[in-house]
């Protein structure tokens, strides 16, 4: 079975939507082409460390006194929190992607950020919203904040780049209720493509992707 679960529905239902900044004139989500590469939870840098290393962030949590969960509890608090941001998602065209007992929400271009900019589309920002508000009340989880370019430019300039886009999400999600000491960013320029060689405008915008991962927190 596929572990990419890409979530292709339009949007439609607006009224059922509002929290999440619908509007009649939406995009619907973009559908893939063929070649599409499905990393699901495949991709190593999904797998590795928090970013900043286990013990450094560790030590911020409990400075902000955030209590861990014990071993026994974080398969049925990751699996809540899973099926409520499913539900919570649906239908906006991301993708929520479980890894072990960890979190991966996948969110494409069309609702990010455009060609060489770091700023948040409007698009981005209710689906951000939405995500916020349901991470920052399950505050036993690291949030890591991963992002994308495609090949356009240089490699250190789409680093950098990336750099940017993730500190914006990052930012973001602390100026809207989720814990400072929660949260850390990466860019990963163009290592990580869905699409390879990106050589249409379609899989260049799914290169250009946000995705945040929810590891728990354990004692």
């Amino acid at each position: 079975m596929n572990p990419f679960r890409f979530v292709a529905a339009a949007v439609a239902g607006c009224s059922v939507l509002a929290l999440a900044g619908c509007s009649m004139g939406s995009p619907s989500p973009p559908v893939p082409p063929a070649d599409f590469i499905a990393l699901g939870v495949a991709a190593p840098y999904l797998s590795s460390a928090v970013i900043g290393g286990d013990r450094v962030r560790a030590a911020k949590m409990r400075a902000a006194k955030i209590a861990p969960l014990g071993p026994a509890a974080v398969p049925a608090y990751m699996a809540d929190l899973d099926g409520e941001l499913r539900r919570q998602t649906a239908g906006i065209g991301l993708d929520v992607l479980s890894l072990g007992n960890s979190i991966v929400i996948r969110i494409p271009a069309a609702l990010t950020f455009d060609a060489g900019s770091a700023a948040v589309k409007p698009q981005f920002d209710a689906t951000l919203l939405e995500i916020a508000r349901t991470v920052k009340t399950r505050n036993k989880t690291f949030v890591d904040v991963f992002a994308h370019t495609d090949t356009s430019g240089t490699p250190a300039g789409n680093q950098a780049l990336s750099d940017k886009r993730a500190a914006a999400v990052a930012t973001y999600l602390a100026a809207h209720g989720v814990a400072k000491a929660r949260i850390a960013s990466k860019g990963l320029g163009e290592a990580a493509p869905l699409y390879n060689p990106d050589d249409t405008e379609t899989k260049k915008a799914g290169n250009r992707r946000v995705e945040i991962r929810l590891v728990p927190y354990r004692g």
